[in-house]
């Protein structure tokens, strides 16, 4: 039998049951994390955690908890699923209150749900690579907020998946912005290109390691927007997730991307990922 955590106290799941006046079914009226597990270890969760509270003060709603408070009990939560590697997922909703587009009262408490679920490393995919779709960004303009509001992103995950590609690479008028549930970069002349973090994308926790990783092996990047005909004339091309760490993308539109399979720089970004993993978390088998 899994637990789950339900404000704040662990519990079996099947006792659990939502409201159908929860917000979060309602408006997806919150915001969410998710955590990569390694040897049962949280691998970056004071990043997660600052965003997390992060995009609750961007939608003006207050987290009923403290951060060392809620590490806790996702360690607990870890524990007793017995998890070694794999995710936690975490959300937060604005609470439980008569169906209205205004805020509820201060009485209202936000609702924490999380769960965890068992997933390996994709190493295959992170050799090999994975192919892509480019997708018109339709989503709304704050990006930046990891919201429960993703059906501009399930639409072209899903344009994508229907063409046979593994993710959508999303642009605004031809300037490339992210994944539909990743963070995208390129390589050109030895240089990593990566949107800069502003509204317009979510700012990746793997993305921020990526950058670390990129300083560790003293790889030049810029934080700088590309556009379509430069991602399909790059040198390699990667996406970034907790899930995916880095991954390569070997096609993009049908059309190769670079030399499929040498990925000089990013093999060279992938150790150093592994590293600060192992740092983190000890060894990875």
């Amino acid at each position: 039998m899994s637990y789950i955590v339900f404000n704040g106290e662990l519990t079996k799941r099947d006792t659990i049951s939502i409201d159908i006046e929860d917000r979060g079914y309602q408006f997806g009226d919150g915001i969410y994390e998710v955590v990569r597990v390694y040897n049962g270890r949280l691998f970056t969760w004071e990043e997660h955690v600052e965003r997390l509270y992060a995009s609750a003060e961007k939608i003006r709603m207050t987290v009923p908890y403290a951060k060392e408070e809620m590490k806790a009990v996702m360690e607990k939560l870890i524990e007793k699923n017995q998890l070694t590697d794999g995710t936690i997922y975490l959300q937060l909703t604005r609470g439980i209150a008569p169906r209205n587009h205004a805020f509820p009262g201060s009485d209202v408490q936000a609702v924490l749900v999380a769960y965890t679920r068992v997933s390996d490393r994709p190493v295959a995919l992170m050799e090999k690579g994975a192919d892509a779709l480019v997708v018109e960004d339709k989503r709304w303009l704050h990006c930046d907020i990891k919201s429960l509001n993703l059906l501009g992103n399930v639409l072209a995950h899903q344009e994508a998946l229907d063409a046979g590609c593994y993710e959508a690479i999303l642009h605004r008028d031809g300037v490339v912005t992210e994944g539909s549930h990743t963070n995208i970069s390129i390589v050109m002349n030895g240089t990593v290109y990566t949107h800069p973090a502003n509204n317009l994308i979510l700012n990746g926790i793997s993305r921020k390691v990526m950058l670390k990783a990129c300083d560790s092996t003293a790889t030049s990047y810029k934080e700088e927007a590309f556009t379509v005909e430069q991602l399909l004339k790059a040198d390699e091309a990667f996406i970034t997730s907790t899930t995916l760490e880095i991954t390569p993308i070997r096609r993009i539109n049908n059309q190769p991307i670079g030399i499929e399979g040498e990925y000089k720089v990013i093999k060279k970004l992938q150790e150093a990922f592994t590293a600060d993993i192992e740092a983190e978390c000890g060894p990875l088998h």
